[in-house]
């Protein structure tokens, strides 16, 4: 993508209703003003609220939100370039129950207070298989804890994503831990009784990856 179409992009996530881009200092130094409060000063409703962590493009919170008219969607990704897109769609569509917020997940429990979150999906993440890049990895130990300090106690996490060594390392983590692991599957396509928001909702690449017949793998887990 060249500059000046990100430049346009960028202006244009500015005029979007829903769209937030606070500063890190905003976050970090002094009180969110929609921390704690998404419901009651975004959305204006006491409905679930569920994240969808590094969503790219937001194809699937705004499928999600199409879906789930009485649920409330937060993509966040740092690429606002990237989810221009889904905040675009959701704007001429009419969506109203999904948003994106631009920031790093490191971030999140700025972005949002204890027990504010009732669910979060992790779609396709970077697989940081190299050792050295354990720390960016979204489902470390590190990262599970940040997702517990805003998630509901029952709160529920799914991690989607095409990288066998992504859910092998998932998987290994949660059982060491003592998480609980709802549902796993390393080929959710070839696996009858999946769940429908795993196979009904593809992302771009995923259609990609499908099409030379790259396993799809899920696991829903709860955090102890």
């Amino acid at each position: 993508m060249g500059s000046k179409n990100k430049l346009k992009r960028f202006r244009e996530n500015e005029t979007f209703n829903n769209v937030v881009q606070p500063t890190r200092d905003e976050l970090v130094n002094t009180q969110f003003s929609l921390k704690g409060n998404w419901s009651k000063n975004h959305f204006k409703n006491n409905n679930p609220i569920v994240l969808e962590l590094g969503c790219g493009k937001g194809e699937y919170s705004v499928a999600l939100a199409k879906k789930y008219p009485n649920k409330n969607f937060i993509g966040i990704d740092i690429k606002g370039a990237r989810f221009w897109r889904g905040a675009k769609t959701a704007v001429e569509d009419g969506i109203n129950n999904v948003a994106f917020l631009r920031t790093q997940i490191e971030l999140i429990e700025y972005a949002f207070a204890e027990n504010e979150v009732d669910e979060i999906w992790i779609t396709f993440p970077d697989p940081q298989i190299k050792y050295k890049r354990t720390k960016h990895r979204m489902t470390n130990a590190a990262f599970l804890q940040r997702y517990k300090q805003v998630l509901k106690p029952d709160g529920v996490v799914n991690l989607k994503t095409d990288s066998e060594f992504m859910h092998g390392y998932t998987l290994g983590l949660l059982h060491g831990a003592g998480h609980e692991v709802l549902y796993a599957n390393h080929n959710v396509y070839k696996q009858e009784g999946s769940p429908e928001d795993v196979t009904a909702i593809q992302t771009f690449y995923e259609s990609q990856y499908l099409q030379v017949q790259k396993p799809i793998t899920y696991i829903a887990f709860k955090i102890k």
